[in-house]
């Protein structure tokens, strides 16, 4: 991993906000405009004013980006947000419940050394889209600083790191914070200069993974090209050269990756018999009686296996689903199909299901975007045209349902290191960062 340094962060005075979870919000890419808009009623300093300013009345181009910078300049000038007097490491814990069992997640925040992807040991896992950038890019233009933390994986098999973090932040008092979705957040200041150091140290020469926000850190690359050039070079110890960044070891016991499953409009519509029809030999077929509900029984299989060639894919002419277990047939499709990518990704569930199962075998290449959701409940309300995915994309039914394994830490590590990315949506690392716990100014 390139240099990891303390920051002074610009953080929420709680003596002017009262409670920290008045001001968070989830990272700008999952909030809808209900959320949105439940955020700005709930503070007038709440973060979504700054990492998601919505559109007025009279706008006529990028005005919202002018009062996002507006806000931050007004909240410094009046005390909401005060800037740290000595740079520092975040611990940031944050416990939540997945199926009952309560998990503790563990990291830190830092700032991290730039390197643009493919030049140093900084490795995406997913594709990143243009328009996303250019949004980021106009909100780090006016601002003038980083919004939303990077969300890094790095390997420490025997969680070294966040231990000496933790055993740092013994005598300290966090401030905490809980979001919309009860997740708990914890936040502990270590500015102490041996265990900075000596941290320091032991991440020098880590690999970090892009677990999340690949598109604010090729924002964040950008931004600083772009005041190189400006600026005809920047210092080594300028700002702009890091990015802030949420350091999570790969081996905490915290680190889970939950599914995304997918909900297809404008494909042609299948029974089971047809499905089973069309994998052919490249797949072990087994239908499940009980309707549209029997996603749950599907799922069920498919935790047990533990076995990324297994995928489940709905009839909806015969309302049946399919458990399909890729055979040795799938494995020379694959390799025909995507020749230049490693075994490891032709083997992932989500290459697969799209570039073999949706794609190839079932002809429905060209598909609309899918609907991506994380809970078997949300496939079956989808289906059914309930629950918030009904409202979501069109009125139209959805005509193909699929429930697919996440790939696994293991995965992402492999494929990063082969310099290739993941399909969209192959992970879902839950819970999401809070935006709004510090701010990293950039100049």
């Amino acid at each position: 991993m390139p240099q990891t340094a303390p920051f002074a962060a610009l953080r929420y005075n709680l003596d002017h906000i009262g409670s920290l979870s008045d001001v968070i919000a989830p990272p700008y890419d999952v909030i809808d405009p209900d959320l949105q808009d439940e955020l700005y009623k709930k503070h007038p300093a709440n973060c979504i004013r700054v990492i998601l300013n919505r559109n007025e009345p009279g706008d006529s181009g990028d005005e919202r980006y002018d009062r996002a910078a507006a806000f931050v300049e007004q909240w410094t000038k009046e005390g909401v947000l005060q800037r740290e007097s000595q740079p520092a490491y975040y611990v940031y814990h944050q416990q939540f419940e997945v199926d009952g069992v309560t998990f503790n997640r563990r990291g830190f925040m830092a700032r991290v050394r730039i390197q643009p992807f493919g030049e140093g040991n900084i490795y995406p896992h997913e594709e990143t889209h243009p328009k996303a950038k250019v949004d980021r890019l106009k909100l780090t233009n006016a601002t003038k600083q980083n919004n939303s933390q990077i969300f890094g994986l790095y390997p420490d098999t025997e969680n070294t790191v966040i231990t000496k973090l933790d055993q740092a932040c013994e005598n300290l008092t966090p401030v905490e914070a809980t979001d919309h979705l009860g997740v708990q957040h914890k936040l502990w200041t270590v500015t102490d200069a041996t265990v900075v150091s000596e941290v320091a140290q032991l991440m020098e020469d880590k690999p970090m993974f892009v677990a999340d926000g690949h598109h604010r850190y090729e924002t964040a690359s950008n931004y600083k090209a772009q005041l190189d050039q400006e600026l005809g070079g920047l210092p080594e110890d300028h700002p702009a050269n890091f990015v802030m960044t949420m350091l999570v070891g790969m081996s905490d016991p915290g680190m889970i990756v939950l599914p995304t499953h997918r909900l297809l409009r404008g494909t042609p519509e299948f029974s089971s018999e047809e499905i089973i029809q069309k994998l052919g030999d490249a797949f072990s077929c087994q239908t499940l009686p009980g309707g549209i509900e029997a996603a749950n029984e599907a799922w069920s299989k498919m935790e047990a296996a533990d076995n990324q060639s297994m995928v489940a894919v709905y009839g909806t002419k015969d309302d049946t689903w399919v458990t399909a277990t890729a055979t040795d047939e799938a494995k020379e499709k694959m390799r025909s199909l995507a020749p230049s990518q490693s075994d490891q990704w032709r083997e992932l569930g989500v290459s697969l299901l799209h570039r073999l199962v949706i794609d190839s075998l079932l002809g429905c290449e060209g598909h609309p975007k899918p609907t991506y959701v994380h809970e078997v409940s949300e496939v079956i309300e989808g289906v059914r045209g309930e629950g918030s995915q009904a409202e979501s994309d069109s009125d139209e039914p959805y005509t193909l349902a699929a429930l697919v394994m996440p790939a696994k830490l293991e995965h992402v590590e492999a494929i990063s290191l082969h310099k290739e990315r993941m399909p969209a949506k192959s992970t879902y690392f839950y819970p999401k960062l809070l935006s709004g716990l510090t701010f990293n100014p950039l100049h």
